[in-house]
């Protein structure tokens, strides 16, 4: 007995954080670990359903490189990165698309499905949910000069129209997206996909942004960051500390910040039920970003 009551005192303590974010849009970028182990791919489609059933709406947006990676290695096709970023040539652009809004996303969509959600998956093309334009990257070379570096077909979002994503949301539908955008032209471009969830989170003015990412959150010198802000990533930033593929996760929190997203956290998606232990637990995992 006193095992079930141990049980029902673990849903008790959720009840405040199911009280304060009911009816809250949280945008959620699953991505990495938890997209490809199978037992998380599980846990994952179960918290987004349970969400929804305390009167949450849940968001998500989507990754899959490691799917992209092995179709271009199949066809014989490189690929490179650089500071997190794919570099997008027409040929990759084609296996980028058809992997994430065709295998990746249904697959997600049908996750969702059979764990009692009703899901429906979209890329930010359709409805011009997300118009983007090409992106230079900026990154300091050996003279300590700034130069711009051609990524090819990858984008950066100009403006995301959310009046598809609050059709669904109100329908009662669990939204889940490809980062594939277009630019004016109708031009498809790739876009990150922490930029992605940031730039939704932001227009959505949503609750909360979280990341799902391979790591504990935001490591510094061995270290967890529980939180950190906006000056401090910068200096970690200036010193190497955050780099590689953390800083477009980072720089996309403090975007989403920025336009109204009022906790944005980073956690980690190899554990089991995250999502669930970051919103309804009073210690939550992770890092939190904060602008001050």
């Amino acid at each position: 007995m006193q095992t079930e009551i141990s049980k029902v005192k673990n849903i008790l303590e959720a009840l405040p954080y199911i009280r304060e974010f009911s009816e809250k849009i949280i945008v959620i970028k699953y991505g990495g670990a938890a997209m490809v182990k199978e037992e998380l791919k599980e846990s994952f489609a179960r918290d987004i359903v349970l969400l929804k059933y305390v009167g949450i709406k849940p968001v998500i947006v989507h990754g899959g490189g490691p799917e992209i990676n092995s179709i271009l290695k199949a066809l014989n096709l490189s690929t490179k990165f650089i500071k997190g970023h794919r570099v997008t040539d027409e040929p990759t652009m084609e296996v980028v698309e058809m992997v994430l809004s065709g295998k990746v996303n249904k697959q997600i969509v049908s996750h969702i499905q059979s764990k009692g959600g009703k899901s429906i998956g979209i890329s930010g093309r359709d409805g011009k949910t997300a118009t983007a334009k090409i992106q230079k990257m900026g990154i300091i070379n050996e003279e300590g000069s700034l130069e711009l570096v051609d990524l090819g077909l990858v984008g950066e979002i100009t403006k995301v129209d959310t009046n598809l994503l609050k059709t669904l949301i109100d329908s009662d539908f669990i939204p889940v997206i490809s980062p594939v955008a277009e630019d004016e032209n109708g031009q498809t471009l790739n876009i990150n996909a922490d930029t992605m969830a940031g730039a939704i989170a932001g227009a959505l003015k949503a609750e909360k942004l979280i990341l799902l990412t391979d790591t504990e959150g935001i490591v510094i010198d061995e270290k967890l960051c529980n939180s950190i802000n906006e000056e401090e990533i910068n200096e970690y930033i200036r010193l190497e500390k955050i780099s590689g593929g953390m800083i477009p996760k980072v720089q996309c929190c403090l975007n989403a910040l920025e336009e109204g997203v009022h906790r944005t956290h980073i956690i980690d998606g190899r554990l089991e039920h995250s999502i669930l232990l970051e919103i309804f637990t009073t210690t939550g995992i992770g890092s939190m970003i904060t602008k001050d």
